[in-house]
């Protein structure tokens, strides 16, 4: 994807990432952690132009989980609650071994699209992904096994590195997403993302994703870069400064934009179509 995408108006692909894994309740009121919840914000940001929606499971205490009935139930509720969106699961994990890390693969059926973390990270003060190689490449193995599309997590120049030497070996067209923020991410900048950009082959369909108040200008850059967006309440809790945002708030915000500068945005069978996924 490339700056004449956007002048072609090729459509743009939102993802929608519900609840992520760190924050809860006590940072949003109204962040989705149950089934229940999180199918209902899933349906309200297919209403509003998602196609894709990026799940992650809780315990019942609101805790981050990845066992298999976990993410069993969220899936089964987002099925149940939507009409068509590509559901995608969560491989990511901070302190959890690689074999749990691979149970969000395992559900049945098996999901469409599942994240892969390019290399370390470190979150917070006491958390950290250690994303070695191997670990990489057996969630990889499990994902072609299973039909599952990777969607490749690249959080800094180092693992944009690792990604733009094992292309080769995905699905085409391979899948990106870019993420910018603090910490041991790419700094949330917009020369930030037009080198990241700027390093990718073509036939790469990336996502822009920014962490905080960094998720509006940097995601409305990518559709202005030809790229796809990724919004929601995993990445940013605020629609503006002292105002919470819902999901779909979020969503309905990045098509708007999208369609104010001349890029529809995709249906669920465009985007299968445009991630290979058909």
């Amino acid at each position: 994807m490339t700056y004449d995408d956007y002048l072609a108006g090729e459509p743009v692909i939102v993802t929608a990432a519900l609840t992520g894994g760190i924050q809860g309740k006590e940072a949003h009121p109204e962040l989705p952690e149950t089934p229940a919840e999180i199918g209902a914000a899933a349906a309200a940001c297919e209403a509003a132009g998602a196609s894709v929606v990026h799940l992650h499971a809780r315990r019942e205490s609101g805790e981050r989980a990845f066992a298999t009935e976990r993410f069993q139930a969220v899936t089964d509720a987002v099925r149940e609650a939507t009409d068509d969106v590509i559901v995608q699961h969560s491989t990511g994990g901070t302190g959890a071994p690689p074999a749990v890390r691979a149970e969000p693969l395992r559900t049945d059926p098996a999901p469409e699209m599942a994240s892969l973390d390019l290399g370390p990270l470190n979150r917070y003060d006491r958390l950290t992904a250690e994303n070695t190689r191997d670990t990489v490449a057996g969630l990889h193995a499990e994902m072609r096994e299973r039909g599952i599309k990777p969607e490749l997590e690249v959080f800094n120049d180092g693992h944009l590195n690792e990604a733009l030497s094992v292309l080769d070996e995905f699905q085409s067209p391979p899948s990106l997403t870019l993420v910018f923020g603090p910490g041991t991410t790419a700094p949330p900048t917009p020369r930030s993302v037009l080198g990241s950009v700027s390093h990718l082959p073509e036939g790469v369909e990336f996502h822009v994703l920014g962490f905080g108040r960094h998720q509006l200008p940097l995601t409305t850059l990518s559709v202005l870069l030809g790229g796809h967006v990724r919004v929601g309440l995993e990445d940013n809790l605020y629609y503006r400064e002292g105002e919470y945002a819902s999901n779909e708030q979020l969503v309905a915000r990045a098509v708007r934009i999208a369609e104010e500068l001349g890029r529809p945005v995709a249906s669920t069978a465009e985007a299968r179509e445009i991630l290979g996924l058909s």
